[in-house]
């Protein structure tokens, strides 16, 4: 893709971002475009977020479980970014119409201490450089349809890596923990939706580990120059499949020794 059909298309996901009105999956019309397209595009909308006076607070990391990567034919993670308007409280309410189809997920957030960077960045430097690891719901969202309306077709990994692999906020917990005091792999999560459980799982589900993740993130960035820095907030990727939220929607995720995370729809 050239660089006006990456402006069209990063404006086309930002403007239906602000009107919660979903277009049609880039692959509609660029039907051969490559995961580098994706990301072009994904940064490109970033730079628009940052011009209208937003700030990069963090990044995303999705598709870390292998029957995710099976299921949309790609064998590694892929990112997206945080924006601070992005960011919501333990307790909060949320407007379930200003999301075009939204979902939450269950992960674990790393608050970096100090920068990580390198193409060779490991588990235990990741657990160095963390300053704390928070319980955290990741919203996501679709700007391009899941499933196209009229064909029926399925969004590739390349549309959800346009649409900011689908980041749409994040709900931190209040639980601030040094990553060296915690077993994190073994991190359990029950979500209840309406007081029914929906979901649960254990964080070891993301990569055998959550640091890997951020690790694979570090790796990807060093080929362009970035690092992450210290405040950002990263989060590690779901070891839950997501949930449907709607209005009138009450939401209570206990983790275990993490404490709990209680949100709302309205």
């Amino acid at each position: 893709m050239d660089d006006k059909e990456i402006e069209v298309q990063a404006r086309l996901h930002d403007e239906a971002r602000r009107t919660a009105q979903q277009i049609d999956p880039v692959t509609v019309q660029h039907p051969e475009m490559t995961i580098d397209d994706a990301y072009a595009i994904q940064n490109r909308w970033l730079q628009i977020e940052l011009e209208r006076g937003q700030t990069l607070v963090g990044h995303k990391i999705g598709l870390t479980s292998r029957a995710m990567q099976l299921a949309m034919n790609i064998d590694e993670p892929d990112s997206g970014y945080l924006l601070d308007d992005m960011v919501f409280e333990n307790g909060c309410r949320l407007e379930a119409a200003a999301f075009c189809d939204p979902k939450i997920e269950v992960e674990l957030a790393f608050i970096i201490g100090s920068r990580i960077e390198g193409s060779d960045v490991t588990i235990e430097q990741v657990l160095e450089s963390t300053e704390a690891v928070v319980p955290a719901i990741e919203l996501i969202d679709a700007r391009s349809y899941r499933k196209h309306p009229e064909t029926g077709v399925t969004r590739s990994v390349t549309d959800t890596i346009s649409d900011n692999a689908a980041d749409a906020g994040i709900i931190l917990g209040d639980c601030r923990e040094d990553p060296n005091n915690i077993d994190m792999a073994w991190v359990a999560a029950v979500c209840r939706r309406n007081g029914d459980i929906e979901e649960s799982g254990v964080a070891s589900a993301v990569l055998g580990h959550p640091a890997l993740g951020v690790a694979w993130l570090a790796r990807r960035y060093a080929d362009h120059g970035v690092g992450l820095e210290p405040g950002q907030i990263v989060l590690s990727g779901s070891f839950t499949r997501p949930v449907d939220c709607r209005a009138g929607d009450d939401f209570k995720v206990e983790y275990r020794d993490l404490g709990t995370i209680d949100f709302s729809f309205r």
